[in-house]
């Protein structure tokens, strides 16, 4: 079978009509499409994908509703459906890559990188890994879209997407503005206008538009010279509101005076605004689209649990040894605190239910730990309340599965930090789950304080970013607070820090040799 993702135009009134590749018109409920899966109009017509099977089975077509692909560009809004043949290994491929791009994005934002920083970074991890992802214009675009599709399913996904997308965009769109007149051509090709102003409003502003920065928010104001050259536009506040916020710009009559530089903010705002009103208008259909093919369907919907690291999928993977004997002593000293709970709560009840099990005992594979060592691990706990037969009968079997020796036999793989935010919400008498995530903030409080003894500043700290739903990067933040100094030392890997609990656990357990 071919899959095709169809781009249908819904006419504005009566039933819900299309046009079929044989020209006939047939109707159909809206309910089987995927509205804004990659664009959604800001008018009338609503442009909605479907996955429908013909064809040939190794391959996904994505076709335009009519026209020629665009002309590569270095920053594009995704407005314009691409159109290109992908085999299916490619169309995960492209996804991948573009994954590993975002989640780049993120780490280096949690780990306080900005400005000139972030951009030094991100352009040499770009040129050394991704170069062709973000420079052609076919691998660009479809990647884009295939992620829009799988991260639209639920609030949480969609928010880290808009979040990392918006950070891609406005560093390729401030690497444009370098180029006056490449920028000028990309607000055209996007039907973005702003009012300038004259000469004449320039000048009767003069003192009020210097107090602003223009270039460097570090610098207090504007000097003569570089107001002389500025450009400023007259921009509906509402629209400028990060640079309000900042005190970026200079505010009369509902109107924010924005100098070309600040033009940043305003239009990726509007990217902003785009793309969050696809995503929710994907998310409708998301669950009916994805049923219909059953090789597209499960890659989008697993899309956002694919782990762009190590995966710890075998024992050879682990860089320690952990055993049934020191397992303890690891837990107080190098397990997140997801793990950790897990393991407080298999000592304190010495029985975990299924989804603690599996979170649990996948983690200490990837750690390390054989399956011997783990059977004799968890049968040592759970025969405190049961007999070795009755722990041999009910629970065994489930740990040599997990490490490929029962069933299909397949080495599954421990869970990423992704798989266990969006995994089951904890119930009463659970224990796994993402503390950051799950907790409430009086329970997650009072554990920082008793348990791990953090710092009251480090504590307000990570629940500010718990409020804020940036669950990882508090996890990054609890990584440095627990292990001073960590920062300045080569030998702690924490660039996977918050994406993997096996990767916090490797770099304390780095930290710990070294100090």
């Amino acid at each position: 079978d071919r899959c095709i993702l169809d781009v249908i135009s819904l006419l504005p009134v009566g039933p819900f009509c299309l046009q079929s590749e044989d020209n006939k018109l047939t109707t159909t409920s809206p309910s089987l499409y995927l509205n804004g899966l990659i664009s959604l109009s800001l008018v009338t017509i609503t442009t909605v994908y479907r996955m429908q099977a013909v064809g040939r089975r190794d391959t996904v077509h994505i076709k335009p509703e009519g026209g020629l692909p665009t002309p590569a560009q270095s920053v594009d809004f995704y407005k314009d459906v691409p159109t290109c043949e992908l085999q299916l290994d490619e169309f995960e491929e492209f996804a991948l890559g573009r994954l590993k791009v975002l989640r780049k994005i993120e780490s280096l934002k949690s780990q306080n990188c900005f400005g000139d920083k972030f951009r030094n970074e991100f352009d040499a991890y770009v040129k050394a890994n991704s170069s062709e992802l973000l420079f052609n214009h076919k691998r660009d675009t479809a990647s884009h879209f295939i992620l829009r599709a799988a991260y639209c399913s639920s609030e949480d996904q969609r928010r880290w997407f808009l979040t990392q997308e918006c950070a891609l965009f406005r560093h390729r769109l401030e690497a444009l503005m370098k180029n006056s007149d490449a920028f000028k051509r990309f607000l055209e090709s996007v039907s973005i206008t702003f009012d300038k102003i004259d000469d004449e409003e320039k000048e009767n502003l003069r003192t009020k538009l210097m107090s602003c920065p223009i270039g460097d928010s570090s610098s207090p104001a504007t000097s003569l010279a570089d107001f002389t050259k500025a450009t400023f536009y007259k921009i509906p506040f509402l629209q400028a509101l990060d640079l309000v916020k900042s005190r970026l710009v200079y505010i009369e009559r509902g109107y924010a005076y924005v100098p070309t530089p600040r033009l940043v903010s305003i239009v990726t705002g509007r990217f902003r605004s785009h793309l969050s009103e696809s995503l929710v208008h994907a998310s409708k259909a998301f669950a009916t689209v994805v049923s219909e093919d059953p090789r597209i369907g499960p890659m989008l919907k697993n899309m956002n649990q694919l782990s762009t690291g190590r995966d710890y999928s075998s024992i050879a993977d682990a860089d320690g040894t952990i055993t049934s004997q020191n397992v303890d002593d690891l837990a107080k000293q190098s397990m997140p605190l997801c793990m950790r709970q897990v393991h407080d709560g298999l000592k304190r009840d010495h029985k975990l239910k299924h989804w603690g099990r599996l979170q649990y005992g996948l983690f200490l594979k990837g750690a390390g730990m054989t399956m011997e060592e783990s059977l004799i691990f968890f049968q040592r706990e759970f025969s405190k309340i049961m007999t070795a037969e009755q722990f041999q009968k009910g629970y065994s079997y489930n740990i040599r599965h997990m490490y490929g020796k029962e069933g299909k036999r397949a080495s599954y793989t421990p869970y990423n930090c992704q798989k266990i935010i969006l995994g089951n919400f904890p119930q009463a008498g659970d224990h796994h789950g993402c503390p950051f995530k799950h907790y409430d903030d009086d329970n997650l409080s009072s554990l920082l304080t008793s348990k791990l003894q953090i710092s009251a500043k480090d504590k307000e700290e990570i629940l500010d970013l718990k409020r804020k739903k940036n669950f990882q990067i508090a996890c990054q933040k609890h990584f440095l607070a627990a292990h001073p100094g960590a920062a300045a030392m080569p030998e702690v890997p924490l660039g996977a820090v918050g994406n993997h609990p096996n990767d916090w656990f490797r770099a304390s357990c780095a930290y710990h040799s070294n100090v």
